[in-house]
């Protein structure tokens, strides 16, 4: 197949490298980068991290204070999240396997309200807060990171979705599926850019493509980038 991956530079050559394996065809466009935010928190004791995302992993790797958080116990929702954390110094890394929800739970066995707060290391265009209310544990979230979309779709994309080049769309977080449908609009093609099959990571990524429109939307069995090749690969 003829596929278009949007993410991130870091996590969307490794996207494309995996696809490529299996005999795809891979037009790799990132339509958002990450920018660091210099995040500052309260200066208290901590019982662990939180990490929702790789790229709060990431972005803490420069941080003043990473010396002192990777000694913490780091509660992260996934593999590629793991790994990022390890890479950025964490040792004590308890992985959820799954989604924000499963990761909440995790976390809510092992703490309480004598316990003291846990960290949330978030990006700044977040689906919701770390809810651990029913296990009464507090939390402290710091922005570190935030998404920004690319000003335009380049040439090359234009011209891919324009002649019907492009046969199926992968789309990993709802900023960027928003990505997509802003620049085919600013480019004039979201007839086009609809048209290709849309291999989605959750229903909530989704939105904003079937809001636009798009009919051909397919949905990961589990939120992560193995299940959401394997819909690919079946489909």
């Amino acid at each position: 197949m003829r596929l278009l991956v949007t993410r991130p530079d870091a996590d969307g050559a490794r996207t494309a490298d995996a696809l490529r394996l299996r005999g795809h065809s891979v037009l790799l466009t990132p339509l958002l980068r990450m920018e660091i935010v210099p995040a500052v928190w309260p200066d208290q004791d901590y019982a662990a991290v939180v990490l929702t995302s790789a790229n709060a992993a990431r972005a803490v790797q420069a941080h003043a204070q990473r010396g002192k958080l990777t000694l913490l116990p780091v509660f992260t929702v996934g593999p590629h999240t793991t790994a990022a954390a390890h890479k950025a110094g964490f040792s004590d890394v308890q992985c959820a396997n799954g989604d924000k929800d499963d990761l909440a739970k995790l976390v809510s066995t092992r703490f309480g309200p004598d316990d003291p707060p846990i960290l949330y290391l978030a990006g700044e265009d977040r689906t919701g807060e770390l809810e651990l209310a029913r296990s009464g544990a507090k939390v402290v979230t710091a922005v570190v990171y935030r998404m920004a979309k690319t000003q335009s779709f380049p040439a090359e994309l234009i011209s891919a979705l324009s002649q019907r080049q492009i046969d199926g769309v992968l789309h990993f977080s709802r900023r960027s599926a928003e990505a997509y449908i802003h620049g085919a609009g600013a480019a004039g093609i979201t007839n086009r850019a609809l048209e290709p099959s849309h291999y989605c990571l959750s229903h909530q990524v989704a939105g904003p493509l079937a809001a636009a429109g798009a009919v051909g939307i397919q949905i990961a069995p589990r939120p992560n980038e193995a299940a959401l090749i394997e819909l690919l690969n079946s489909a």
